[in-house]
């Protein structure tokens, strides 16, 4: 039984994103599979994202977002800035990027405001 909102599933759908839910421990996480990161950016094209649901989503927004494999910059061969901490989460050591969201509209914001988020994250990282 899915305990995404049928909004977030719909566009999940409608962008051909391939996921999977996860609960673990009593937390929900969405794992948006082989997801393709931008060109030339990373050592790898794609992994998985992972984005932790909070009590009380989508009302209350995503923090952080995690990828699998971990993924280093082409220039300099480093981890992002604020990027190089794991996380243990559904029997696999992910990399937890930090990034943090103060702009989340209840009732308005779902996954795909997050989505937007975790693009311009990996776009712009440094």
């Amino acid at each position: 039984m899915s305990f995404l909102p049928s909004t977030d599933v719909a566009h999940l759908q409608s962008k051909g994103i391939a996921y999977r839910e996860v609960q673990e421990n009593g937390q929900k996480g969405i794992v948006l599979v082989a997801y393709g990161l931008p060109a030339a950016r990373f050592d790898t094209g794609k992994a998985d994202v992972l984005i932790l649901l909070p009590p009380g989503y989508p009302d209350v927004a995503p923090d952080m977002f995690y990828l699998l494999p971990w993924v280093r910059l082409t220039t300099g061969n480093c981890y992002p800035s604020k990027a190089d901490q794991s996380f243990a989460f559904d029997g696999k050591t992910w990399q937890r990027w930090s990034r943090h969201n103060s702009d989340w509209r209840a009732g308005v914001d779902g996954l795909h405001t997050m989505l937007k988020r975790v693009e311009r994250a990996l776009q712009e990282a440094r």
